[in-house]
């Protein structure tokens, strides 16, 4: 069953390819959404997919990819949209 994922990660998560890691993970698990930096120094994540894979997705967001290191995680899992078509970085506005 397809859901919704949305989490904001915190900790030494800009400056460190977080973003890009998350997009190659997102890809890999065939996922939609998006990830962007905060101003706060955190980065927020949308991603849709299958829930096996959310749930993935989620352990990796969880843990990251040296050289980041994540001190917490706030994940809301809500039905699926389908409003995504592929996983993107975004941009502060």
């Amino acid at each position: 069953m397809n859901k919704r994922l949305d989490a904001t990660i915190y900790g030494r998560v800009q400056g460190v390819s977080f973003r890009h890691h998350t997009q190659q993970v997102a890809n890999q698990y065939h996922l939609t959404g998006w990830v962007m930096n905060q101003p706060d120094g955190s980065v927020h994540t949308v991603a849709e997919g299958p829930e096996e894979k959310l749930k993935q997705f989620e352990s990796f967001l969880k843990h990251g990819q040296p050289p980041a290191r994540v001190d917490r995680v706030e994940v809301n899992w809500s039905e699926f949209t389908g409003e995504f078509t592929r996983f993107t970085i975004r941009w502060f506005r």
